[in-house]
């Protein structure tokens, strides 16, 4: 998804009622029983109701975890000047079998807490835990992570850290970056010779908190093909540093044929972070970015893509990048169904 360089990391803390949660009635508490206690018994009894299969038989845990990206809520409000209340793309999100969403900066409102404000924290996972959703990932801009600037280089690498400290707190296993930007006097090797600097410092970052970086690059950014993601990869070579399979990029890049998995295939399975699922035309939407669409209304064979990933052995998170789709309910909704038939 194309991200502006002036992204600063944005939260989604906001102002409104919570959504109603059902609780026993008390008449079902037996005597010496703390509520809070019942309350677990309860919770506990429904996951293994729900892991059980019809047979009585344990159904084994799903291959991939789903989420969907809050970028193409922000990206289609911005762009359409359509309005998505975060509750009611929540509350679809989670009826929809998803299990996390994928923060984007500056939408809906407020910074990301600090490291060191629990209490924001706190109340930042406890009002996704009302929909029963984790927060998987967060976005975070990439733009100085490459400039020529060693002082720059090394502010970006200190906020990188901040920032993935309050990703870990807020129960995230990934942190995505992108890096945007131009190339300000600098050549394209020496750009990715310092970039693949910056990145190799944020992936022992994320090693020591036990998360993922993950980068993803487009048509637009100076990082733009085959040959940068690989040396990229390779000049890095960091355990913890991966790169996102976005089919609709990976499709121009492979000249738009409607076979990204074949550049798939080439980068490796192993090499893969996280997903951001999404169909394409082959296209660029209005000049910017790859343009993404509803799985099944492009050309991009997420079914293949998908096949390829499982038997790659991936066992990460897919997540719905829905980044300017007008309707992006309808794209989560049949993005969802393509995942789950790959599961099958």
């Amino acid at each position: 998804m194309r991200r502006l360089d002036s992204l600063e990391q944005r939260s989604h803390g906001v102002s409104m009622t919570s959504p109603t949660v059902h609780s026993p009635p008390d008449s079902i508490f037996t005597k010496g029983t703390s509520r809070r206690s019942a309350l677990k018994v309860f919770a506990a009894a429904a996951a293994i109701l729900q892991s059980k299969s019809h047979d009585g038989q344990e159904s084994p845990a799903p291959i991939w975890k789903t989420s969907v990206g809050l970028n193409g809520f922000e990206s289609s409000s911005r762009k359409y000047k359509k309005s998505f209340p975060i509750w009611d793309i929540l509350d679809s999100v989670s009826r929809l079998g998803f299990n996390g969403v994928e923060l984007v900066a500056n939408w809906p409102a407020g910074p990301y807490p600090k490291p060191d404000q629990s209490d924001r924290i706190r109340a930042l996972r406890r009002f996704y835990d009302a929909f029963g959703l984790r927060i998987f990932s967060l976005q975070f801009t990439a733009a100085n992570a490459f400039a020529p600037e060693s002082g720059k280089r090394r502010d970006w690498v200190a906020e990188f850290r901040e920032t993935a400290r309050f990703a870990k707190l807020a129960g995230c296993e990934c942190i995505g970056m992108w890096p945007g930007g131009g190339l300000r006097g600098q050549t394209i090797d020496q750009a990715i010779d310092v970039l693949s600097e910056s990145f190799r410092e944020a992936g022992k970052i994320a090693a020591d908190l036990g998360l993922l970086a993950a980068f993803e690059i487009e048509p637009p950014f100076v990082f733009n093909t085959e040959d940068h993601l690989r040396r990229i990869l390779s000049q890095v070579n960091h355990p913890s540093l991966k790169t996102i399979y976005d089919p609709s990029h990976f499709d121009l890049m492979n000249g738009s044929s409607g076979k990204p998995h074949e550049m798939l295939s080439r980068i490796g399975v192993e090499n893969i972070g996280y997903i951001h699922l999404t169909d394409t035309d082959g296209t660029l939407r209005d000049g910017g970015t790859s343009k993404h669409l509803p799985c099944g209304d492009g050309h991009a064979q997420i079914a293949v893509s998908l096949e390829t990933l499982k038997k790659g052995g991936f066992r990460g998170w897919v997540n719905i990048d829905a980044w300017e789709i007008p309707d992006p309910y309808d794209a989560c909704a049949k993005g969802k169904r393509a995942i789950d038939y790959a599961m099958k």
